[in-house]
């Protein structure tokens, strides 16, 4: 998995330190673990986790400017793209938002394993968060990976969002339909589009597309 991980970073852009690197070795270890007892990710090859779901998760790097700013992550999961953008970017004060205890208790599970500090679980449903005024305008980046359709992100976004807050959707290929039909929402919304980025991972050569929308008010 190290050279995958080095190999494919780099061709990201990324160069990956021994530090971050055994973090993900020790990230991989108990996610394969985990997934024996509850279903956390489909692992079909040796590819998986390392491409489809470490790399994956880092395609979001470039793209995240302000690195001291508070970053929510919808629907994290196994923690995509959240954990790994964590270890890459120590920085980053990170809340992983997760309606599953099962799930939210692996994550809370690897925070401490991998010793990480100035990142969060929050086991809740989004919607029910949008009940509580604490998280109103609280977050300057949030990111989901493949998790909402883009209507639906828009709206969560209008709420979580501080103005010029960053909305980063990661959609697969599949995108065009959704993209035409959230076009009116977003500006609605008070959303600007920002840019897309088609990116192609490395090895699999699976295709994903990155979208940016800015916060205006």
């Amino acid at each position: 998995m190290r050279d995958m991980l080095v190999n494919g970073a780099f061709s990201l852009g990324i160069t990956l330190s021994e530090k971050e690197l055994a973090s993900f070795a020790t990230y991989q270890g108990e996610l394969l673990h985990w997934n024996k007892k509850i279903n956390l990710v489909s692992v079909k090859s040796d590819l998986d986790i390392p491409i489809k779901h470490f790399l994956d998760s880092l395609t979001l790097v470039p793209f995240i400017q302000d690195t001291r700013g508070q970053v929510l992550d919808i629907g994290s999961g196994a923690g995509f793209p959240g954990i790994p953008l964590k270890i890459a970017i120590d920085a980053l004060n990170i809340s992983l938002l997760e309606s599953s205890r099962k799930k939210a208790s692996f994550l809370k599970h690897i925070i401490r394993s991998l010793h990480l500090t100035d990142i969060t679980v929050i086991h809740n449903r989004a919607e029910c968060l949008m009940e509580d005024e604490t998280y109103r305008g609280s977050f300057a980046i949030i990111i989901s990976r493949a998790t909402l359709k883009l209507p639906q992100f828009f709206r969560m976004g209008a709420y979580f969002l501080a103005p010029k807050g960053i909305l980063l959707a990661m959609k697969s290929k599949r995108v065009e339909e959704e993209f035409t039909e959230a076009e009116n929402i977003s500006q609605n919304l008070g959303f600007q589009y920002v840019a897309r980025h088609d990116i192609t991972l490395p090895m699999t050569g699976d295709f994903r597309t990155i979208i940016m929308y800015e916060k205006a008010f």
